[in-house]
């Protein structure tokens, strides 16, 4: 068997799949609909919209495959990504990269695949639509000329989840993309017995940079501001502009103590990020913070509640200092 390579954009290719914010959510009728219609179409019994992670291939759509995933290792999906056109495999066991792989001599026993790579908006291939046979076959310029139209819908949705759940002018994630997110990563918190920490975040004195430098360089600060948390937080915490200047974080694995330790980091990248960019304004925050309990759990929307109360009280004692 041989493994997938790993491409040279890999880094790249990681970042452009991330910020799709699409890895591990629910089934959708929209992908399930092409799955569906792509194993009519070539009268095969497994079709698969596959997108690959750095270690694991993830499965947004699977139709006639029970299981979520499988390891990167051993996935067909992992060679198909390395082309710029479909990859056919139309005899595996007669195929040196496959004849020995687990996928082939055991469980879904496959001895025909076809995988179109699907692209980020960004042009890093992320996964595939692809079909997969148990019996060989020839593909000819037809069935290719099909499978790229159904991969070229499959490019389409996943553009159009971004797009619902990306927030236009910050490009992270917004309400509606944090409000799905962020219950599954609980529910998997809970399962775990992982803790977690949501973090409320507001702009400190905000309106006066909109009212004394016009509301251009007020969102410059909202793009500053969504910057360094790409820069600070990992790409396993869940970060999201709420609206306005006021942002979330939800922080899978942490504590409260190392949540406020690392938004102290934050605070002090700010500061240094002002600088950098010569800003004529340094942004300040204040934060509420609620740990979220595995053994007695609370809703997403109450740990909202309950940060954004914590935040207020914050913003309320700074102004009272003052």
């Amino acid at each position: 068997m041989k493994a997938p390579e790993i491409a040279a954009d890999e880094a790249q290719r990681l970042s452009q799949l991330r910020a799709l914010n699409i890895m591990n959510t629910p089934a959708e009728e929209r992908f399930d609909r092409l799955t569906r219609l792509a194993r009519r179409l070539f009268d095969v019994p497994i079709a698969l919209v596959s997108l690959l992670e750095a270690d694991h291939q993830w499965f947004k759509s699977a139709q006639g495959f029970e299981p979520a995933g499988s390891p990167r290792n051993i996935s067909f999906c992992g060679h198909a990504i390395l082309q710029d056109e479909i990859m056919i495999v139309e005899d595996a066991a007669a195929d040196p990269r496959f004849h020995d792989n687990p996928l082939v001599t055991g469980e879904p026993h496959i001895r025909f695949y076809a995988g179109c790579p699907l692209r980020a908006p960004g042009g890093a291939k992320m996964g595939t639509l692809c079909i997969i046979g148990r019996s060989p076959r020839p593909f000819d310029e037809e069935d290719r000329a099909t499978l790229r139209d159904l991969a070229a819908m499959a490019e389409a949705e996943l553009v159009a989840f971004q797009t619902a759940t990306c927030d236009e002018l910050t490009q992270i994630t917004n309400r509606r993309g944090f409000m799905t997110l962020g219950e599954m990563v609980l529910n998997e918190c809970r399962m775990k017995n992982r803790p977690a920490c949501l973090t409320f975040l507001d702009l400190d004195k905000f309106k006066q940079i909109n009212d004394s430098l016009g509301h251009r360089e007020g969102d410059r600060a909202l793009m500053d501001f969504a910057d360094a948390m790409k820069v600070v937080f990992k790409h396993s915490d869940l970060f999201a502009r709420l609206g306005g200047d006021e942002f979330v974080v939800l922080f899978n694995g942490l504590q409260q103590q190392q949540t406020e330790a690392l938004l102290q980091q934050f605070a002090h990248y700010l500061a240094q990020q002002s600088i950098s960019l010569n800003r004529r304004y340094h942004l300040h925050f204040s934060c509420g913070v609620v740990e979220f309990d595995p053994a007695g759990p609370q809703s997403l929307e109450q740990l909202l509640h309950d940060s954004d109360e914590q935040m207020y009280r914050s913003k309320k004692q700074k102004r009272a200092a003052l």
